[in-house]
């Protein structure tokens, strides 16, 4: 049965499990010791119970955004997507959350899927599709939530075509000036450091995340190297510098607020002056991310395609090919004669 009591100035929560009892401490008020314990103990007992439980499923979202999400390099994005779904900002709590595990049906996700395909793009719908299926795993295989994953029985929707786009003619010279970025001078103020991380970008392929995490004892200027210890996927890899992109790094290093980060640069920062700088170009549709894009087309005609691959971190060459690799066949005609 679950109790608290006092210790010192804090409270001490404990409850009898399954294989003992459990305890902790650090609570401020009785009342919060209390609704741990019987929170914890409730869920002991549904782990042992074949019986799903009669919970909305607004409590799973909440249970995988507090044990699962924070847990990831990516958690930004899912626990600002479950909280949404819940109704903790501007949006509507979506009508998933008031359903009971108990009556929550594939039929659910299919009526979710056709409602968010009216309001946003495929690619957000799919990616949104990846948490809410992770998180009906979870309930299914670890909790004792579900029976099993009702959103394999949906069917999910079609990929959207791979983006092409690359820098047009003309553009990146667009870029330089509105930016006032010279590559033989210190990059002082934040669009002059805009501008040497799009040349970066271009030059290395990586990511914007990727370009403002570089710190300098990760550089090697005399090897030419970047080592990059985090990335997407998890894996470390070690990023080749081209001679203007170790230009662009040696400005940088006489920079008095770049001592530790290279680019003193956040990502969303960089994304969103980005997008200032393209408007004021007139510049239609190109992310910064495109700009990875047109770094692994060129950097393809340099090197092969499984160099290109550690170059970009990408384990299947198929999303290299498919996302990333955008050859003008114009340019390949001409390597055939």
């Amino acid at each position: 049965m679950a109790s608290a009591y006092k210790r010192g100035n804090k409270w001490r929560a404990q409850f009898e499990l399954s294989t003992g009892r459990k305890t902790r401490d650090g609570f401020k008020t009785k009342r919060e010791a209390l609704a741990w314990a019987v929170e914890a103990e409730k869920l002991d007992k549904e782990r042992l119970s074949d019986e799903i439980p009669d919970r909305p499923f607004s409590e799973a979202l909440e249970r995988y955004r507090d044990t699962v999400s924070v847990t990831k390099r990516g958690q930004k994005f899912e626990i600002r997507r479950i909280d949404r779904w819940l109704g903790n900002g501007a949006d509507d709590t979506d009508p998933l959350c008031f359903i009971s595990l108990q009556n929550l049906q594939a039929k659910h996700f299919a009526e979710w899927r056709d409602r968010r395909l009216q309001q946003v793009a495929v690619g957000t719908v799919l990616r949104e599709w990846n948490v809410l299926s992770a998180i009906c795993s979870a309930c299914s295989k670890e909790w004792g939530w579900l029976k099993d994953n009702p959103m394999s029985k949906v069917k999910r929707p079609a990929e959207p075509e791979a983006r092409t786009r690359r820098l047009l003619p003309g553009e990146f010279e667009q870029l330089m000036i509105a930016t006032q970025y010279d590559i033989d001078t210190p990059p002082e103020s934040k669009s002059e450091r805009i501008g040497a991380a799009i040349v970066f970008a271009i030059e290395t392929a990586m990511r914007a995340g990727e370009i403002c995490g570089i710190t300098w004892e990760d550089v090697d200027l005399t090897k030419r190297t970047v080592y990059l210890p985090k990335t997407k996927n998890g894996n470390p890899r070690t990023v080749p510098l081209s001679k203007t992109a170790v230009k662009v790094l040696e400005q940088l290093k006489t920079l008095e607020d770049c001592k530790r980060k290279a680019f003193n640069l956040k990502s969303d920062s960089l994304d969103v002056n980005f997008r200032k700088i393209r408007n004021k170009c007139l510049i239609d549709d190109l992310h910064f991310h495109d700009l990875r894009r047109e770094a692994l087309t060129r950097l393809a005609t340099k090197v092969d395609v499984l160099n290109l691959a550690k170059i970009s971190g990408h384990t299947d060459l198929r999303i290299l090919q498919r996302v990333y690799y955008a050859p003008d066949m114009g340019d390949i005609a001409l390597m055939l004669d």
